[in-house]
């Protein structure tokens, strides 16, 4: 088994509090909750960032096809003026 390592970094008192009470109240610790927090966010934040870095490289690609602007500002407006 891997054995973890520690980090140390400091957070509003509010936020202190609030993180005591959903351990408490999930009879957790402290580490685990905060660990599923870091988890959840870098687990989002690295798919946002390579969708992001994914779209770059296919806009940077040779074969890019990119639509006009006006002609799809058009077909928006039509789109909505059918709705309404």
């Amino acid at each position: 088994m891997m054995k973890n390592a520690s980090v140390n970094l400091r957070v509003k008192p509010a936020t202190k509090k609030r993180l005591e009470a959903l351990a408490h109240a999930t009879r957790r610790t402290k580490s685990f909750i905060a660990e599923e927090a870091l988890e959840a966010y870098l687990s989002v934040n690295e798919w946002q960032l390579r969708g992001i870095l994914d779209a770059v490289n296919e806009a940077d690609s040779p074969n890019a096809e990119f639509a006009d602007h006006a002609e799809v500002k058009a077909k928006w407006e039509a789109k909505r003026a059918q709705m309404a």
